[in-house]
């Protein structure tokens, strides 16, 4: 941000995060629901927000914060632990391994494809609003248990999914429950997603297909 306001850049896109809100208090989450967060990735998300909104009130500098949910797509590292259920759910597949889902598959989220991530990033930079904080989502829920029956329908496999309780000190246990509205961004910035979970896990099913990752 420094940085920005020293080289004179007229705005800046920041990516936060929907961790900000921990679970819902109430669904679909505005951006004014509360923050729940209670781990770490969270807390920088949250405090990087409040420097946005600092730095735009000395420097003048134009933020937009842009709260993603859960992005999935080509691109995504399809190995790495951190990389959520869907990469570590179909690389269990394609290894003709039985998935483990962590809790008991009703944990709800709002999946978004990538491309309609990159699209709200241009939306954001393209609109005449110079300081704010937007959710990037489907305002769509879906259960984990939901999700997994669609990639096993996409990918035609036979193996079923073994449900596991989390352990006591799994903090992942306690984000149950996430959804975004979609209404502010879609009325301040013009975004509104396209691609559907079905249309979106397609095209990550084709992109590993292809070998490209």
């Amino acid at each position: 941000m420094e940085a920005c306001v020293k080289n004179k850049v007229k705005k800046l896109i920041y990516s936060s995060s929907a961790s900000v809100y921990g679970d819902a208090v109430e669904v679909p989450m505005t951006e004014a629901h509360p923050f729940n967060n209670k781990n770490f990735y969270g807390s920088t998300k949250i405090a990087s927000e409040a420097m946005c909104t600092a730095i735009n009130d000395r420097y003048g500098l134009d933020i937009i914060g842009l709260r993603y949910m859960n992005v999935y797509g080509p691109g995504q590292d399809q190995h790495n632990i951190y990389s959520g259920v869907v990469p570590i759910m179909l690389n269990k597949i394609d290894a003709n391994e039985t998935p483990v889902i962590n809790g008991d598959g009703s944990q709800a989220y709002d999946f978004i494809y990538v491309e309609d991530v990159a699209r709200a990033n241009l939306c954001s930079l393209e609109s005449d609003v110079k300081n704010g904080f937007y959710n990037v989502g489907t305002e769509v829920q879906t259960s984990i248990k939901q999700l997994c029956d669609l990639i096993l329908e996409l990918k035609n496999s036979p193996l079923k999914v073994e449900y596991k309780p989390y352990s006591a000190d799994d903090a992942r246990q306690f984000v149950k429950n996430r959804i975004g509205s979609a209404k502010k961004a879609r009325e301040e910035i013009g975004f509104s997603y396209k691609d559907s979970l079905s249309d979106g896990l397609r095209k990550l099913i084709d992109w590993r297909e292809s070998g490209q990752f």
